[in-house]
């Protein structure tokens, strides 16, 4: 039975921010997708009471921003709703787009007040862009980016190295010439769909998954972060999302995932994709 009642411990540990991965369902078919999203996944098992149920939570334990991801989070037909239930609690809301289809409610929605969008490019090169997608996205994308940096839209985009240093430097251009000024770029993480069949390793990671953010997937499974799925800490259908974030299962994950990214004691990895709301970190498709 879920409960209803957080500790003081819970609250304190909230994280800060979280993510809201509402789909697999995408139009692209991107080679280093980290979920394995397109057009053949699904929206999970969670409602939109379930969602509308999480936010409440969040904001309870005083989670202040939320990023809509998936696959293609507006996709899911009650995305909308929930970033407007986000932003009627006090939420900071951020979408992370592939920017290839946006409809009029969403560009509306883009232009509210603590609202931003995350985009990823992969280069200027409408050919280069589509081996990388699987679809030939590059114009619709482009286009939509420029569209958004006229109407005075947050954006940040970011590019995924590769292995082409000549093409991520053409795509960076590309963008500081439509007049995006929030650029970063990451390298490919060998989880999901580039892992080519292997397992995930918590050494692609970059670190600071856990600390201060979590992410809820369509399943209503809690990991660490967007990228560390597979490491399940519990479950909203289940358990009350402060008693999760707060729980041993989250400390754990997040301390063997720091282990096996900062050996030695180093300082955590640049955050990878997709990175965090209100951060220079890059998102990621």
């Amino acid at each position: 039975m879920t409960s209803t009642m957080e500790s003081e411990q819970t609250r304190r540990t909230a994280p800060g921010m979280l993510w809201l991965d509402l789909t697999r369902k995408c139009q692209l078919g991107c080679a280093h997708c980290f979920n394995d999203s397109g057009s053949a996944g699904d929206h999970g098992t969670m409602t939109r009471d379930d969602w509308v149920r999480v936010l409440d939570q969040a904001a309870a334990c005083d989670i202040r921003r939320v990023q809509l991801i998936g696959g293609e989070p507006t996709m899911h037909p009650d995305a909308a709703h929930l970033s407007e239930c986000a932003l009627a609690l006090g939420l900071d809301v951020e979408v992370f787009s592939n920017l290839v289809h946006v409809p009029p409610r969403w560009w509306e929605l883009f232009q509210r007040d603590r609202v931003s969008v995350a985009t990823s490019y992969y280069s200027a090169d409408p050919a280069e862009h589509k081996a990388v997608t699987g679809r030939p996205s590059h114009r619709l994308t482009r286009a939509n980016i420029v569209r958004a940096v006229q109407l005075g839209v947050p954006l940040r985009a970011g590019i995924i190295d590769t292995g082409d240093a000549q093409r991520t430097e053409e795509a960076r251009r590309d963008l500081e010439g439509i007049g995006v000024t929030r650029i970063q770029v990451d390298r490919v993480r060998q989880i999901g769909r580039a892992a080519d069949g292997r397992s995930p390793e918590t050494s692609e990671l970059c670190g600071r998954c856990g600390d201060g953010r979590a992410s809820i997937g369509p399943d209503g499974q809690v990991s660490p972060c967007a990228m560390s799925a597979w490491m399940s800490v519990g479950n909203v259908h289940e358990t009350a999302l402060a008693d999760i974030v707060g729980g041993a299962a989250m400390a754990e994950a997040t301390a063997s995932i720091s282990a096996a990214t900062c050996k030695g004691g180093c300082a955590p990895d640049h955050e990878c994709s997709p990175g965090t709301p209100g951060s220079d970190c890059t998102p990621k498709e």
